[in-house]
């Protein structure tokens, strides 16, 4: 797992380790024959420990970042089931605002994710997303008034800044 600088502010500490997690998760499917969703999943919590070993964050904060890795993994694998466009769609915006290594992991995440869905042929909902949440890349559209959120690294959902509304989801196409 790559060490990340030490961080001054707490929400940048949480995306950073949301792209260890994705990292490790990731690193340790290259080595296994079936690298299906399920197997992600339990991987990403093989990578908590690893996160947690390291000191840095609480075991809430861990198990936070985990669900919502999964949940932003669900999500962009329902999108690409539902509407046979890719990951990049999903997104909301360029590719290139990312940085080169969290879009691979990512894109590769996903597309495991995307088997599951496919092989199980559920139709998962996507989960919402809520202020104070940790989200990884894309566009989150304020329930209430339709505002964008733009994120091009993992990071906390602050409320809207047009209603300061609470409840967002994510943006398809």
């Amino acid at each position: 797992m790559k060490d990340l600088p030490d961080p001054k502010d707490p929400v940048e500490l949480i995306g950073q380790a949301y792209e260890r997690l994705l990292e490790s998760a990731i690193d340790d499917a290259r080595e296994l024959e079936d690298k299906t969703g399920p197997v992600l999943h339990q991987l990403i919590d093989k990578a908590r420990q690893k996160l947690s070993d390291m000191g840095e964050l609480t075991a809430e904060e861990i198990d936070q970042i985990s669900e919502y890795l999964k949940r932003d993994l669900r999500d962009a694998a329902n999108y690409v089931v539902e509407t046979g466009e890719d990951v990049k769609t999903w997104l909301g915006f360029d590719l290139s605002l990312i940085a080169d290594r969290l879009r691979e992991l990512f894109i590769q995440a996903a597309d495991q994710t995307t088997i599951e869905l496919q092989q199980l042929q559920e139709q998962a909902e996507a989960a919402g997303y809520h202020t104070g949440e940790i989200t990884g890349p894309g566009t989150l559209v304020c329930d209430g008034c339709g505002e964008e959120l733009h994120f091009y690294k993992p990071g906390r959902i602050p409320p809207c800044p047009k209603c300061h509304g609470t409840s967002f989801h994510r943006k398809s196409a």
